[in-house]
């Protein structure tokens, strides 16, 4: 940009002088002058105002070899910023492309609206992979800034998913402000990855109805989540706050989390006592979830582990990561 401003305030000065120069020197009117140093620094070569004294001819001749010299270097610096900022961009997605050809198991954030820039945070505060994929410029420009991996293009566009990796990805969430769009992008995502786990925004219940046909694993409506919160933040206002403080990606102090047990885990096939789980100071074992899709809420200390289960536990940060490296770890019995 530096170079560019240089280049405008030569050219600038350039015209100025032409004007200056022949008014004075030749007694042209302003507008006459102006027409002359066009002219002259354009090389169009047309006929002058009038003839020119000797020391016309010389100003007109410095002029010209002065003025060429800052077209060029203006037209040079110009060309040089759209070629570098053409290669900038190039290059720029094919890195990007590479990255997003490394994943596995990762997410896709279809729109990057005020819902999916929540999206975004939480995913990127885990850390988990994501990919978001976006077409308005402006949007686009948030999330370049944010650092997140992004794909430009409509996610209603199968290609536009197979690029972003969804035969890959372990979870999609379609976040598009058009309930319509949603729908599709459930339809193509479940038929490009059936195990795909789908989330999807939906404005009206049937649309909630329409995306849990089109194969959604699980539909939230913003408007009726939001004012069911609204509800029980002033009829149960302690239960609100504490579900906040657990669940809120800025929590430093409690969180609610979930954690896979897989196969080989040295908690797979034991009971919760025997595991040291439940002991685990700071931490309440809040739920198991079954592979099968039961839910065991405050399970007993006689509750089997298996491979598959999901084990929802409450608790400090530092806590839940020991916890979780316990349960994930594998074993070699």
């Amino acid at each position: 940009m530096a170079r560019l401003g240089i280049a405008g305030l030569f050219l600038v000065t350039v015209v100025i002088t032409g004007i200056a120069g022949y008014h004075f020197l030749e007694g042209y009117t302003w507008l006459h002058a102006l027409y002359m140093t066009i002219l002259t620094i354009s090389t169009v070569g047309s006929c002058e105002v009038r003839p020119l004294s000797p020391i016309g001819m010389i100003f007109t001749i410095a002029l010209l070899i002065g003025g060429l010299g800052v077209v060029l270097y203006t037209a040079v610096t110009v060309t040089t910023k759209v070629v570098e900022g053409e290669f900038q961009q190039f290059f720029g997605r094919k890195r990007m492309e590479k990255r997003i050809d490394a994943l596995a198991d990762h997410y896709l954030v279809c729109g990057c609206g005020r819902i999916g820039e929540v999206i975004c945070r939480e995913l990127a505060s885990k850390p988990v992979p994501f990919v978001v994929i976006e077409r308005e410029e402006e949007r686009i420009r948030k999330v370049e800034e944010a650092g997140y991996l992004l794909l430009r293009g409509d996610a209603t566009d199968e290609k536009v998913l197979l690029a972003a990796g969804a035969m890959k990805a372990k979870g999609l969430f379609a976040t598009l402000p058009v309930d319509a769009d949603n729908v599709f992008v459930t339809l193509t995502a479940k038929e490009l990855n059936p195990s795909i786990f789908v989330v999807a925004r939906a404005e009206t219940e049937r649309s909630e109805r329409t995306l849990a046909h089109a194969g959604a694993d699980k539909v939230i409506s913003p408007y009726a989540m939001g004012g069911h919160r609204m509800a029980q933040a002033a009829l149960r206002p302690a239960v609100v706050d504490i579900i906040e403080l657990a669940t809120h990606y800025h929590s430093l102090e409690l969180q609610l989390e979930e954690i896979v047990v897989p196969p080989g885990s040295p908690c797979e096939g034991v009971t919760l006592r025997d595991s040291g789980l439940r002991q685990e100071p700071g931490v309440i074992m809040v739920a198991i979830k079954r592979a099968s899709g039961g839910m065991i809420f405050n399970p007993s200390a006689d509750e089997k582990i298996e491979a598959g289960d999901r084990l929802v536990a409450l608790g400090e940060v530092a806590r839940l990561r020991g916890l979780e490296r316990r349960v994930e770890s594998t074993s070699s019995r």
